[in-house]
């Protein structure tokens, strides 16, 4: 950490702040002691001017358009890794020895399973009720479940929970699919890799063998590893603001998970798919460049730009190969989707408007595309999301109960409502 430091001048006086430096990235200006100080506080809606921690998970540099999970480029993690590798190092910090590896793989395919209760649990849904409202409520219910690894104090508790919750995700996420869909569950199975298992259990059914494609595997776990952790978005924000109050990790990934079930959030790729829909052939495309220009039409491109990318997504890269793959291992030459969105894709980055604002596609554009080739449900996909999410929030919270500097949550406001007044009875009141 630096020992610099920026003055501010507060009603003609001079006000010292601390500068700290990360390894990388921009540095930041310390005002924990600002209010102590001056008896001001900073103004920033939305926080994209704070660090509200420090963290040595995921960092990303908008402006050059990179992504790294604990150092390690995402391009390089997705091509050559597997999700509970890249597990393994959100969790721990380094990726894992062979032995590691085994030994992690082993002990999350024996925690997959869920208590035989949990299917109970799932009869008191309407049969159309929405996955996510399903996935929020029985997350929160493992840690009526699980009582043995509530305590947040105790490491092997919080280890414990954080295995149950990486392993029993994809059990939770297919049964509210079955659920959904009106068939049985299905239950896991321990000879099957994390992601072809949870393939399994979303698509076999009793009436018949079900045979894992590789492809769709692979695909499916390069989309887990692209979505496993993003920095401090606002998921992640909720799950570390809900564990500064000491709750357990169940109720912190389930307040995740609703925040994540926002459109503007979780619910992107699932907009650009419908966007996609309805611009419906690539002779439509200059018809909606010319609305999503116009001011005054409420138009929008969805899967375009970023809160944080100013440059290409690094994921919708790997996304879109990956998209490729699956359409040509699925015999789906002609798809009007991918047509639209290759055609658009081309246009905008071309586009002066678009490349002036830096509108380039994000993970968002691609990945909706290849959910539902895959016969995925939009419904689904924000649960696909969280399911991957999970092991970020887990490491991220994890982080933030082992900071010593970190307390409980608790943002301040600019106030602009009323001044004091006085109490009127009813009877005084005209």
């Amino acid at each position: 950490m630096s020992s610099e430091t920026s003055t501010l001048t507060v009603d003609n006086k001079p006000v010292d702040l601390a500068v700290k430096e990360g390894t990388i990235g921009p540095s930041v200006i310390d005002i924990s002691k600002l209010y102590g100080q001056t008896g001001m506080f900073t103004y920033d809606p939305g926080f994209t001017s704070t660090a509200s921690c420090e963290s040595k998970i995921t960092y990303i540099d908008g402006d050059k358009g990179v992504l790294l999970y604990r150092g390690y480029p995402i391009e390089q993690l997705a091509e050559h890794g597997d999700f509970l590798e890249t597990c393994y190092l959100l969790l721990y910090g380094e990726l894992p020895t062979a032995a590691q590896k085994a030994d992690f793989d082993y002990r999350v395919t024996r925690h997959t399973m869920v208590h035989d209760q949990m299917n109970r649990f799932f009869t008191g849904f309407r049969r159309d009720a929405h996955p996510m409202a399903i996935m929020v409520a029985c997350v929160g219910a493992l840690s009526a479940f699980y009582h043995d690894s509530t305590d947040i104090s105790d490491p092997h508790q919080r280890m414990v929970a954080s295995m149950r919750m990486i392993a029993k995700m994809p059990t939770l996420a297919a049964m509210a699919y079955k659920y959904h869909v009106g068939q049985p569950f299905v239950y896991p199975q321990n000879d099957l890799d994390y992601t072809s298992n949870f393939l399994r259990m979303c698509f076999a059914v009793p009436a018949e063998e079900y045979k894992v494609n590789p492809v769709l595997s692979r695909a499916l776990d390069r989309i887990f590893i692209l979505h496993a952790d993003h920095e401090q978005n606002a998921s992640t924000s909720t799950v570390r603001l809900a564990g500064s109050s000491g709750a357990n990790p169940f109720a912190c990934i389930a307040a995740g998970i609703a925040c994540l079930w926002g459109p503007a959030h979780g619910g992107a790729n699932e907009a650009a798919l419908k966007m996609l829909e309805e611009i419906g052939t690539p002779d439509r495309i200059p018809e909606y460049i010319a609305k999503a220009k116009d001011k005054n039409d409420p138009f929008r491109l969805m899967g375009f730009g970023h809160r944080v990318y100013k440059n290409y997504d690094p994921r919708a890269r790997i996304m879109q190969k990956t998209t490729h793959e699956v359409l040509n291992e699925l015999g789906i030459k002609d798809d009007p989707l991918l047509d639209v969105a290759v055609e658009l894709e081309q246009i905008a980055l071309k586009d002066e408007y678009f490349v002036e604002k830096k509108l380039y596609p994000n993970i968002d554009f691609y990945s909706g595309i290849t959910l539902k080739a895959m016969g995925f449900p939009t419904s689904m996909f924000t649960v696909l999301f969280a399911l991957a999410r999970t092991v970020g929030w887990i490491a991220q919270w994890s982080e933030m109960i082992e900071d010593p500097s970190q307390r409980i949550g608790r943002p301040r406001q600019l106030y602009v409502g009323e001044p004091q007044r006085d109490y009127v009875t009813v009877a005084q009141r005209g």
